[in-house]
């Protein structure tokens, strides 16, 4: 399986609403793939906290920060070699 792949795949997988064959897969994917893996945990988590109906609020500067790091990190995604 291919990140793209578990990525379309996420939300359902996440929610429960999966077949066992692609939940194994999917499952099997993450064994190996830190990158998935890490996806996974944090949207995982977050959702988490938002279910949780607690809103944290970021200093400026921190904000500032990661919002200049996602847009980093999605432009460099833009240049990125072909997955595996």
């Amino acid at each position: 399986m291919k990140c793209s792949e578990f990525l379309k795949e996420l939300t359902d997988y996440l929610d429960g609403e999966i077949d066992e064959r692609t939940k194994a897969e999917l499952e099997e994917h993450l064994q190996w793939c830190h990158n998935c893996y890490v996806v996974c945990n944090t949207t995982q988590r977050t959702i988490e906290i938002y279910r949780d109906s607690k809103l944290y609020e970021l200093p400026d500067d921190l904000r500032t920060r990661l919002r200049s790091a996602i847009i980093t990190k999605c432009q460099g995604h833009k240049n990125a070699t072909p997955e595996r």
